[in-house]
């Protein structure tokens, strides 16, 4: 079995640390019994409180919401660390987090989740509806953590959004800024929120005005196929 999280221990703090690196159940965890409890096992092999350091683009959602339940059981304080990204399917294991904390070069991401189906009209409207009730269980993680309305966070995951560390605790999906002096104020100053819809409208705006469709023909083209 390849795993994708591993266990240290950091004797000086007297914690344990989780580290969750790559993707998220890349080959194994759904439709399987043993990954689940065998995470579950080594998460309750030991006592105290535990560090979880992510750096994953995310993966299925289903094992992220497993591990999110797992984590908010736990007795102990889980403080999340975010090294790298917690994109997709990780940014919900993020919520787990008694406390969460970003690095300055660090990032999430939030999106809508999305499958691959095959089948006839009413196959393509259960798989509709199927990710229309996924996306409200994602929605659940995120509002406990951010307080912020079901509407708004369901505009930032329909636009991919993209958060640095200040612009994620300001929102609310994290809690501090990893390495910041005391002096300093980590919440708010250079935040920035990247939404992939608004830049590729934009870019689209432009590029169908006709003074400018000549000059990028090929480029016209090829975002023409990314609107599908």
């Amino acid at each position: 079995m390849k795993k994708f999280w591993n266990w240290t221990k950091n004797d000086k703090a007297d914690k344990r640390i989780l580290h969750l690196y790559g993707a998220i159940a890349e080959e194994s965890w759904f439709d399987d019994e043993v990954t689940p409890s065998a995470f579950r096992e080594e998460l309750m092999q030991g006592k105290g409180d535990i560090e979880v350091w992510i750096n994953s683009p995310g993966g299925d959602c289903i094992a992220a919401a497993q591990i999110y339940n797992m984590l908010m059981e736990y007795p102990g304080d889980v403080t999340v660390k975010i090294d790298g990204i917690a994109a997709s399917a990780a940014s919900v294991i993020a919520m787990a987090g008694t406390e969460i904390q970003m690095s300055p070069t660090s990032l999430m991401m939030i999106h809508n989740p999305f499958t691959i189906a095959i089948g006839d009209s009413e196959e393509m409207k259960k798989t509709l509806h199927m990710l229309d009730e996924v996306k409200e269980s994602i929605i659940n993680a995120y509002e406990i953590k951010t307080s912020l309305s079901r509407n708004k966070l369901s505009e930032l995951m329909d636009a991919e959004t993209w958060l640095n560390a200040h612009k994620a605790i300001e929102l609310g999906f994290a809690d501090g800024l990893m390495f910041a002096n005391e002096n300093q104020d980590s919440a708010v100053e250079n935040s920035f929120v990247f939404s992939r819809r608004a830049v590729t409208n934009s870019l689209m705006n432009k590029i169908k005005k006709p003074q400018l469709k000549q000059s990028v023909d090929p480029l016209y083209e090829r975002l023409n196929l990314l609107k599908y």
